[in-house]
C-alpha cells in the first residue's frame, strides 16, 4: 500500500525512534520530579475528593459508562498497560464519509477504490458510538467531545461541564465543572498535547482544557457583559492559564502545563489594537506573549518553516498558531515554508516531542475541517480532509508502539451526507451514477443525471470549477433542489453536491459513528456504546483514576 509522507514527517520519524529507544519503556523509571505510575495513581486517588474530580465521579452518566467497561471481558492484566494514548477525532467523519474517502483514496492510486483501506481501518477492534447530547437528538461538537474526553454526556454547546449548567449562563458553572483525560494525564505526570486543523479554541480541542457555558466564548470579546461580570473567562485565556487553573482546582497538584498546542485561531490570543490587524481581544492582553514569558524555553510557531526549525532533541513546549482562524483546507494549503504545516507533519512533531517523557503522553489530534467542508456541502474537501486525517493516523502508527500505545480513532458526530444510487464498481465516487453494464449516466425520474454523493440539507448545488476552498459557497446564493448536471463536471474541487432542504449550512446528523482502536485496552471497543464510554476505555488503559464501579 503506497502512502505519501512529506519530508518533515520522514525526518521526524527517524528522530523519534532514537528518542523512544532512549526513553524508559517499562513505566517504572521517572525523571526527577515526575511521579511514577504507582505514585500517580495514589496521588489521583488522594485527590478524588476535589470538586472537579468528585463531580465527575458522582455523575450518573459517568457511573453507567464505568460500569459498562467493568462488565466487558478483558481482565486486570490490561489495566494501566497503556503508557501513551493518542485520540484521533475526525470532526463530522460519518461512516458514509469514511466509505467515500476510502474509495477516493483508492481511485487516486489507480484502483477501483472499494477494496482500499484507510490507515485506521486495519485496527483490530471496532465499535459504534451513540452521539446524542443530553438535551439534543442531533448533537454538536461541544457536548460530544466533552463526553469523549470526560466520560459523561452533557448538553449541546457547553464544554467541560455537566448537564446541570444552563447554556450561556456563566453563574451556573460553579460546581458543575468536570475533569478531562488531558487533565488527568497532566496530574499523572504525562506529557500532553492537542492538535487541530480548526481554531485551537474551537469546540473539539477546547473540550480537553476549558470549562465554559458557551462554546462560542473563544475570546474575551465574545463574552456578554453579564458573563464577564460573573467572572467567566474566555477559552483562549483558559488555555494560556491552564497550568495555574488546574493546580487551583486540584489541592496539592503540581503540573507543568500542556506541552504541545498546534492549530489555527491566532486571533483569539491577541488584542484588536495589535498591529497585525487580526486580533479579536479587547482586554489588552497578548496571550502569545504571556505564553512566551511563562515558558521561556518554548517554541512559538507561525508557519511550516518554524516547525521544521525545531530540533528533534528540544524539550521545551510548543505553541503553534498557524492561521488567524481555522487552518486552510488541505487542498488549498500553502505548502511552502511560509505556509501552514499538514496535519501529518504536526502529528509527527507532537509525538517526537511528547515521546521524550518517560511517563508517557496523551495526545488529541483533530481533523477539524472534515466537518466544515460538509457544512459547506462540498464532498471533495470533506473526503480530501478525511484522507489527510488518515495519513496523520498512519504517521502515529509508525511513530508509536502498539504494545504500550492505545490509539483510538473516532468522530464526534455525522452529517446528512448520503452515498446512494446503484453505481457500478469503480465508478468515480465524486461522479454521476453510472449503472452496471452502462457507460452513460443513469437518469432520475425527472430525466436528469444525479451524483452518488448528496446532502439531505444545506446550501445545495454550486459549480465553482477548480475553486478549492469549500467556504466559497457561503458567498453564493442557496440553490437547494435538483439541477441539470448533464454538462457539469461533478468531480472538480469546486463542485458542491445537491441538497434537498434549503438551509444556510448543512447540518449534523444524529446517527452513530464508528470507533476504531488498537493497543492496550482496545478490546474494550466493541458493539454499540454510549459515546462517553470512550473516555472510560482510555481511563482503563492508562489507569488514570479508579471510579467507584471500576474493577
Amino acid at each position: 500500500m503506497t502512502r505519501k509522507y512529506d519530508t518533515l514527517t520522514i525526518a521526524l520519524a527517524a528522530s523519534v525512534a532514537t528518542l523512544m529507544l532512549a526513553a524508559c519503556s517499562d513505566g517504572k523509571i521517572s525523571p526527577s520530579g515526575t511521579p511514577s505510575k504507582a505514585q500517580s495513581t495514589a496521588l489521583l486517588t488522594h485527590q478524588s475528593s476535589a470538586p472537579l474530580i468528585a463531580n465527575t465521579l458522582q455523575n450518573q452518566w459517568y457511573l453507567d459508562a464505568a460500569s459498562a467497561v467493568a462488565s466487558k471481558p478483558l481482565g486486570e492484566a490490561e489495566r494501566g498497560k497503556a503508557r501513551n494514548i493518542i485520540l484521533f477525532l475526525g470532526d463530522g467523519m460519518s461512516i458514509a464519509t469514511i466509505t467515500a474517502a476510502r474509495i477516493l483514496a483508492g481511485q487516486r492510486l489507480g484502483q477501483s477504490g472499494e477494496e482500499y483501506a484507510l490507515s485506521f481501518e486495519s485496527f483490530p477492534y471496532t465499535g459504534l458510538a451513540k452521539t446524542y447530547n443530553v438535551d439534543s437528538q442531533t448533537p454538536d461538537s461541544a457536548g460530544t467531545m466533552t463526553a469523549i474526553v470526560s466520560g459523561l454526556k452533557t448538553d449541546a454547546g457547553v464544554l467541560g461541564v455537566d448537564e446541570n449548567v444552563i447554556p450561556g449562563n456563566c453563574q451556573s458553572l460553579a460546581g458543575n465543572e468536570v475533569i478531562s483525560a488531558l487533565e488527568l494525564a497532566e496530574l499523572a505526570g504525562k506529557a500532553t498535547g492537542i492538535i487541530s486543523t480548526a481554531r485551537i479554541t474551537h469546540a473539539t480541542p477546547a473540550a480537553t482544557y476549558a470549562k465554559t457555558a458557551d462554546r462560542d466564548w473563544e475570546a474575551d470579546s465574545d463574552l456578554p457583559d453579564a458573563a464577564k461580570a460573573a467572572g467567566c473567562k474566555d477559552i483562549a485565556s483558559q488555555l494560556i492559564d491552564f497550568e495555574k487553573n488546574l493546580e487551583a482546582r486540584i489541592p496539592g497538584a503540581n503540573v507543568d502545563g500542556i506541552d504541545v498546542v498546534m492549530g489555527g485561531g491566532r486571533r483569539a490570543f491577541i488584542d484588536k489594537t495589535d498591529t497585525r490587524g487580526e486580533g479579536h481581544r479587547q482586554d489588552g492582553r497578548d496571550l502569545i506573549q504571556e505564553w512566551q514569558q511563562q515558558y521561556r524555553d518554548g517554541d512559538y510557531l507561525q508557519n511550516t518553516a518554524d516547525l521544521q526549525a525545531i530540533k528533534p532533541s528540544a524539550t521545551g513546549k510548543i505553541l503553534g498558531l498557524f492561521n488567524p482562524t481555522h487552518m486552510r483546507y488541505e487542498s488549498n494549503r500553502d505548502t511552502s515554508n511560509s505556509g501552514e504545516p499538514s496535519l501529518q507533519a504536526m502529528t509527527a512533531a507532537a509525538i517526537t516531542r511528547l515521546s521524550q517523557n518517560p511517563s508517557g503522553y496523551f495526545l488529541m489530534v483533530e481533523g477539524g475541517r472534515i466537518d466544515h467542508a460538509h457544512h459547506a456541502g462540498n464532498a471533495y474537501n470533506a473526503l480530501n480532509e478525511t484522507i489527510a486525517f488518515a495519513d496523520a493516523v498512519a504517521t502515529a502508527i509508525t511513530l508509536s508502539n502498539s504494545d504500550d500505545t492505545l490509539i483510538i480513532v473516532t468522530a464526534d458526530h455525522g452529517h446528512v451526507f448520503s452515498f446512494s444510487g446503484y453505481p457500478k464498481r469503480g465508478n468515480p465516487i465524486l461522479g454521476k451514477v453510472i449503472g452496471v453494464g452502462s457507460d452513460t449516466p443513469a437518469l432520475a425520474a425527472d430525466g436528469m443525471p444525479y451524483t452518488t454523493l448528496a446532502y439531505g440539507n444545506g446550501r445545495g448545488f454550486q459549480n465553482l470549477g477548480t475553486d478549492n476552498n469549500a467556504d466559497t459557497a457561503y458567498r453564493q446564493e442557496i440553490q437547494a433542489g435538483r439541477h441539470n448536471l448533464k454538462e457539469i463536471d461533478t468531480e472538480t474541487s469546486g463542485f458542491h453536491q445537491e441538497a434537498l432542504i434549503p438551509l444556510s449550512a448543512e447540518t449534523h446528523s444524529g446517527e452513530d459513528v464508528a470507533i476504531y482502536a488498537s493497543g492496550p485496552g482496545a478490546a474494550l471497543i466493541s458493539g454499540s456504546n454510549e459515546q462517553n464510554l470512550i473516555f472510560h476505555v482510555m481511563n482503563y488503559a492508562a489507569d488514570f483514576l479508579r471510579g467507584p464501579t471500576s474493577h
